[in-house]
């Protein structure tokens, strides 16, 4: 029998992801999304940038800067950024500090009435469609609702898992379609601990993975990397090609400036 929980979460996932107007092609690969040119989508690139924690810059082939739970000053150095989108997984300073950022970026948050109920987003901005897939923090039975975000670039599938602390249920597979490149939480308290992680990836099979949420620890990291293909840039930048993602899933540790160099 399921628990409430899961079938609260069911009715939940049945009600928040009604039909859009807006198509991914991550989700469904024979259908071009909406307002993206196909010669665009199949020279999709990114470059991906980690300033710490869940703080990630996204910049398309095309330019399009995409900032994910900017992170309050304190944990790690304060990047300069001017990006056109910002993307909030979680409402704590920790995630959603837009205040650090210049311009004046549309900001999509995943959740509504301060953290409280899941927010929908699905929507074309310049070159990339972005939609978001409810999850929980602290457990599936927890009380902390979280979202992640998916970023469609056309042949390029990159999701932020946010503060994911469990495995994904079947319907949150299908919602998240493809994963080429997933930022995936590994710290363990509000986000899963690392085995839960290595399930995580077990059940997506991203080609590249890469670690975030465990302050900068190698005790935490350890456990998540043993065994796996592994490759440390010694920089807090990845250079993101479709072409030349790997046949098998690759973790890529990035160092946020001012971070540990762990090799």
């Amino acid at each position: 029998m399921k628990s409430p929980g899961i079938a609260l979460l069911s009715a939940l996932f049945a009600l928040f992801f009604a039909p859009s107007p807006a198509r991914s092609s991550c989700r469904d690969m024979d259908v071009a999304r909406n307002l993206i040119s196909p010669a665009y989508a199949a020279e999709a690139d990114a470059v991906i940038e980690y300033f710490g924690h869940n703080f990630f810059q996204i910049t398309t082939g095309k330019g399009t800067r995409i900032v994910t739970d900017p992170l309050a000053p304190g944990m790690h150095p304060t990047p300069t950024l001017t990006p056109h989108v910002v993307t909030i997984g979680r409402e704590h300073p920790n995630h959603n500090y837009v205040e650090l950022l210049r311009g004046n970026p549309i900001i999509m948050r995943g959740l509504a009435h301060h953290g409280a109920e899941w927010n929908q987003v699905s929507v074309n901005i310049r070159d990339v469609f972005i939609y978001n897939v409810p999850i929980y923090q602290n457990g599936l039975e927890g009380a902390l609702k979280g979202a992640a975000f998916m970023f469609d670039l056309g042949n390029l599938c990159i999701a932020h898992l946010g503060d994911l602390a469990h495995t994904l249920t079947a319907e949150q597979m299908k919602q998240m379609g493809r994963i080429d490149v997933a930022l995936i939480p590994i710290g363990g308290i509000f986000t899963m601990a690392a085995p839960t992680a290595r399930e995580v990836l077990q059940q997506i099979k991203p080609k590249i993975a890469i670690p975030m949420h465990y302050r900068d620890n190698r005790y935490i990291l350890d456990p998540f990397v043993a065994g796996l293909p592994t490759r440390n840039p010694k920089s807090n930048t990845l250079v993101v090609s479709k072409a030349a993602l790997p046949a098998a899933t690759e973790i890529v540790v990035l160092r946020p400036k001012g971070g540990n160099d762990y090799w």
